[in-house]
């Protein structure tokens, strides 16, 4: 999953040690990726601390932190950023060579089924623009290695795995870009 917001009901009496009801409220958190190597017949998340404390009653985080494997309800719905347009912010690892980017803020479905990536001198020899897949790396992660120079500025393709819809960021990442940074397009789902 990528950029998914999961819900969490707490309202179905959930459990907790000693059967103390630490639930008091539903959580909206964003879930960036699955469990690699978790084997579960049903759904499983590994949440930070942060995400835990939210879900517990006032002063009661800390104990719903140690409690350990939770039972909890969930559902998907969609990604809610309101008036932000996607952005990228580019992996420190990045050069000329590799790039890998953070690709947040995605509107509706959320999820990614493919990225490419077109750097300023890729056209095939009968002018057709040549489009680079990218891979998922981790998480909202997606990463080129391309072997050779890119030549910025690059444009990024967006293609929603649910809906199929895709979405063009033309030039998004400019000529003097730099790892670290956040480039935002003028683009978004819905």
């Amino acid at each position: 999953m990528r950029e998914d917001f999961i819900v969490f009901d707490q309202q179905a009496g959930s459990w907790a040690p000693n059967n103390i009801p630490l639930f008091c409220l539903s959580v909206r958190v964003v879930i960036t990726d699955s469990c690699p190597g978790c084997v579960s017949e049903t759904a499983h998340f590994d949440l930070s601390g942060t995400s835990f404390g939210a879900m517990a009653l006032p002063g009661q985080g800390e104990e719903l932190r140690n409690a350990g494997l939770l039972e909890i309800r969930f559902a998907r719905v969609a990604c809610d950023y309101s008036g932000k347009t996607i952005a990228f912010h580019v992996d420190q690892g990045s050069n000329s060579n590799y790039f890998a980017a953070v690709i947040e803020y995605e509107e509706g479905d959320g999820d990614l089924g493919s990225v490419e990536l077109k750097d300023a001198s890729s056209s095939d020899s009968v002018g057709d623009e040549e489009w680079r897949a990218m891979q998922q790396s981790w998480g909202a992660v997606w990463k080129l290695d391309a072997g050779s120079a890119l030549h910025p500025p690059l444009s990024i393709k967006l293609t929603s795995q649910y809906s199929g819809q895709t979405l063009l960021a033309e030039n998004v990442i400019p000529k003097n870009w730099q790892p670290g940074a956040t480039y935002r397009s003028v683009v978004n789902y819905l």
